[in-house]
């Protein structure tokens, strides 16, 4: 029909992680040797995973942002399936009572309720580490170092090349004032 537009034009390919089961996830997870931040946030990989539930997904699921996606064992990639789930289907609840009561506003993209997006220095909700973050363009990652990376801090391209060998690489070298 002539005028109407339709939405398969939008439409990346991305898979429906929540009409989806373990092996076609687990298929498309290893498609590509992506770090895992990278590949949840792909389109053409995940359909409506976004910077900020990537951030989510990866604290719930205990894994590293940086982490290979080919590099996973079968239970880490079990954690990040059952997590991806749990995490959309959470915040999809949380959203629609929060439309029903107002229409979201600029600012509505870091809730309080987040445990790691959005809370850079500030304590982790499940352990009280503080929140660390990766910059990059126009994004960052924001990561719990003692929940994910075994307290390791992850280098931020800019930051750790300027300070080079004095940059910490443990939560436990870092000293906050």
């Amino acid at each position: 029909m002539r005028g109407e537009q339709s939405l398969e034009q939008f439409e990346r390919g991305g898979l429906e992680v929540l009409d989806a089961d373990l092996a076609s996830f687990t298929e498309r997870l290893i498609q590509e040797n992506h770090t895992l931040k990278r590949s949840l946030t792909d389109p053409r990989l995940f359909s409506g995973i976004g910077n900020a539930y990537s951030d989510e997904i990866l604290h719930r699921a205990k894994l590293s942002p940086i982490k290979h996606t080919r590099r996973l064992s079968e239970e880490e990639i079990q954690r990040l399936f059952d997590a991806t789930r749990a995490v959309l289907v959470e915040w999809t609840e949380r959203l629609g009572a929060r439309v029903e009561r107002r229409f979201p506003r600029e600012g509505d993209r870091v809730r309080e309720e987040m445990a790691v997006h959005g809370k850079f220095g500030k304590p982790c909700l499940v352990c009280g580490t503080p929140v660390q973050r990766i910059r990059y363009a126009d994004n960052e990652t924001n990561y719990c170092p003692r929940c994910q990376t075994d307290g390791k801090l992850l280098a931020d391209r800019a930051l750790s090349r300027l300070l080079k060998q004095d940059w910490p690489k443990s939560i436990d070298e870092l000293t906050w004032s």
